[in-house]
């Protein structure tokens, strides 16, 4: 089974189409279901395996291999990739490039079967509005559900989706670039999801809108059934970096808690099923890379750019014990071995000792009591992690190295070392069913012995939390959806979830509702939106006692809009644009302007709204300043329908939709002459017909005759069919203003 190219619909509906007046909101939260069954010990159903630790319980796996033939029960070389599979009933599920190096490219999710290495299923779809290079598509793994049997995905150009594990049909999807600001850049650092009871928990950099307009390292729990958004949360905002750090899910003195490194440069505790931050320590400046990892209460990590203690240091191992609140200082500390750059290698501690690959390929063992380093050991240049399995460790290089090591009293000896020639290994290897599974640039290979009947001891009780029993009071509420886009006068009920202060749910209880911004909510918490042709924000809070919950929503109202600016305001609504764009006023007219002074902040996108809009035209006014000393300006343009249409300081008029794909997948680029300090009016149209995109373009020098021919025109073959209307810009050389922004159907 093949399918291709999401539309962009709600979670839960069908396509919109602008001729319908009543459009649908977010999908809404099913009813909370009892806790998730136990994953079975063969089932490696997340990156890290069961445990969430690079530790397998399996037995009698086979030491050494060859790509040859030896031990290699089979492999295929149609789904080589960068990243890790997971496996679940007997299924390896792994993202992979889709048709490389063709004007089709773009990214999927495919089902294996595990016993024989057959396609089961694909499901692909675009990249778009991505500086993200193809080379990095299968940046994160999936994750697999044993509970429901839905597979989450979160693609280089921030697309998150649930399928079925057994037919690969979408059940629901985002696209969290449009609806919340994710940023999708060129290091390609696409965070991986977690699951957790009903919900399933993704991260990335974000600039959203209203209070979360400036950019944050934000965490959404969304419910796993329905695709709603559940809660919201940000660490420090304006971090440096954008991160993949997976979180480790664990219990404090009978807290559960999920602990991340985030691009703050500090490792956080917060409440996975609220949200709300318990510690955080910053040993950084720049992003944590580095899964941490927790044994007995104690928090293991590392990272790898500058030292807050000492800027002249980068990188360092440290310990801490995680039962605490707050801040925590680096007196805190168990220990910190300074100067160690753990960026890719995640930590194992296994019976006392800590093993770890530094950036530069240096196996590291570690007293995990002391910090005392027992060993150091040489094993590449671009390691991957580490894995824990049949008392051995495995241990994979980029440029090719297979590694299995013997633990030993002086630390760790080689047992065999693998190469493969001309295949770069990106992920590190997974157990499942007595097989090693191992992804390549080139292969997927599953290694085992023939006849031999998996094994494996029991995976050892995880730490429990405090029966909720013994605190019934409520101590924090969350009224869900906590995020939504609605239409004028769509009616949607509210959700109101009790948790005690160790943030574990109680029940679903009734409040006292008020909402802000306009429409009606009942006792019950039935909202009605007000009727408006205004893009409006809204606000509904419920109060239960003295604990009180706020949730967001956009009104966006069916198409035409008009946006002029003269209320001297960014649009409230706009995702990604209130931090990257200020109001101005230029030569009597108040216009927003585009500013070159934000650090990391002056190549971006913002959306206006919906992201099943079709057939439509973006128009607005645009100017650039010049950059005296070089004489250069800015590139500045609109989007549609996922395609951008660029004018650019180059002279040059672009439409695109990949961007770091512009020689393969899909772009026109012509000459295009154009003056600094002139406004210019842009157009762009996209027309869906036969199974494929026109776009069209057209600029004019603002108040003389609009041209009757476009200026470009190209057709896509593999389209994207839907997406909301926005903004691009590059003001990294000079400012640039916009005005008179109109978004309308074509007909």
């Amino acid at each position: 089974m093949k399918s291709r190219n999401f539309a962009g619909n709600v979670p839960g509906y069908p396509v919109l189409r602008r001729t319908t007046l009543a459009l649908i909101a977010f999908a809404l939260l099913a009813p909370l279901a009892p806790g998730t069954s136990a994953a079975e010990p063969a089932d490696w159903f997340q990156w890290r395996g069961p445990e969430g630790s690079g530790v397998s319980r399996e037995k009698n796996l086979p030491i050494s291999w060859s790509p040859k033939g030896e031990n290699v029960l089979w492999k295929n070389a149609d789904y080589g990739t960068r990243c890790t599979p997971v496996a679940m009933n007997g299924k390896l599920y792994v993202v992979t490039r889709y048709k490389p190096e063709t004007t089709e490219e773009g990214e999927r999710l495919i089902c294996i079967d595990g016993e024989t290495g057959d396609l089961l299923w694909e499901r692909a779809h675009n990249v778009f509005l991505s500086d993200a290079p193809a080379e990095r598509v299968g940046w994160a793994s999936p994750v697999a559900d044993p509970e429901s049997g839905n597979i989450f995905w979160l693609g280089l150009g921030c697309a998150f989706e649930c399928v079925d594990g057994e037919t690969g049909e979408v059940l629901w999807h985002h696209s969290m670039s449009e609806e919340y600001g994710m940023l999708s850049t060129y290091g390609g650092r696409t965070n991986f999801p977690i699951v957790f009871e009903d919900l399933v928990i993704v991260s990335g950099v974000m600039t959203q809108w209203g209070e979360n307009a400036v950019p944050a390292h934000r965490y959404v729990g969304f419910d796993k059934r329905t695709g709603a958004a559940v809660w919201f949360s940000s660490t420090t905002p304006k971090p440096k970096d954008t991160t993949y750090s997976t979180p480790f899910l664990t219990t404090f003195d009978g807290q559960a808690a999920l602990v991340f490194g985030a691009g703050d440069g500090k490792v956080h505790a917060m409440q996975p099923r609220t949200g709300k931050l318990i510690w955080s320590y910053k040993p950084s400046n720049r992003g944590i890379f580095t899964s941490p990892i927790v044994v007995d209460n104690i928090v293991y990590g590392g990272f790898h750019e500058q030292s807050t203690t000492d800027t002249r240091i980068r990188g360092g191992i440290f310990a801490f014990d995680g039962r605490t609140e707050g801040e925590i200082s680096e007196e805190d500390l168990l220990w910190k071995i300074p100067g160690s750059e753990i960026e890719k290698g995640q930590p194992l501690v296994i019976d006392g000792r800590l093993y770890v690959v530094d950036l530069f390929g240096k196996l590291m063992v570690v007293d995990a009591k002391t910090g005392e380093i027992i060993q150091e050991k040489k094993v590449g240049r671009r390691p991957a992690t580490l894995l824990f399995a049949d008392n051995r460790i495995y241990c994979t290089e980029a440029t090719g190295m297979y590694w299995v090591f013997e633990r030993t009293e002086e630390g760790v000896e080689e047992l065999e070392r693998i190469r493969l020639n001309k295949e770069e290994l990106l992920a590190g290897p997974i157990i499942s069913n007595g097989k090693i599974y191992v992804t390549t640039s080139e292969h997927i290979y599953c290694i085992g012995k023939k006849d031999v009947v998996p094994e494996a001891d029991a995976m050892p009780e995880l730490p429990g939390e405090t029966p909720k029993s013994e605190d019934q009071e409520i101590a924090h509420i969350q009224v869900a959806p906590v995020e939504a886009i609605l239409a004028p006068g769509q009616t949607t009920p509210y959700q109101v979830r009790a948790y005690n202060k160790l943030g574990q749910f109680l029940k679903v209880v009734d409040a006292e509702f008020s909402v802000e911004g306009g429409g009606e909510i009942s006792a019950d918490g039935t909202y009605v939106a007000p009727e408006t042709q205004e893009h409006t924000p809204i606000f509904v809070t419920a109060k239960v006692g003295d604990v009180s919950s706020t949730a967001r929503a956009r009104i966006i109202p069916p198409l035409p809009w008009s946006f002029d600016f003269n209320d001297k305001q960014v649009p409230v609504t706009w995702i990604g644009a209130a931090y990257r764009q200020q109001p101005k006023d230029v030569d009597g007219e108040s216009v927003l302007v585009k500013v070159n002074t934000i650090p990391l902040g002056t190549r971006s996108q913002s959306w206006m709204g919906w992201t099943t809009l079709s057939d439509y035209t973006v128009q607005a006014d645009l100017n650039s300043t010049i950059q005296e000393s070089t004489g250069e300006r800015a590139d500045m343009g609109v989007i549609n329908q996922r395609y951008t249409l660029d004018l650019m300081g180059k002279n040059e008029l672009q439409i695109r939709s990949w961007t770091s794909r512009l020689e393969n997948r899909f772009a026109k680029t012509i000459p295009f002459e154009w003056d600094e300090n002139t406004w210019y009016t842009m157009k762009f149209q996209s027309e869906n017909h036969d199974g494929k995109t026109t776009l069209r373009g057209k600029v004019w020098k603002r108040g003389t005759e609009e041209p009757a021919d476009w200026s470009i025109e190209a057709t896509d073959d593999v389209p994207n069919t839907t997406g909301s209307p926005g903004l691009f810009g590059n003001a990294q050389i000079t400012s640039f203003y916009i005005d008179n922004v109109k978004v309308y159907d074509n007909k």
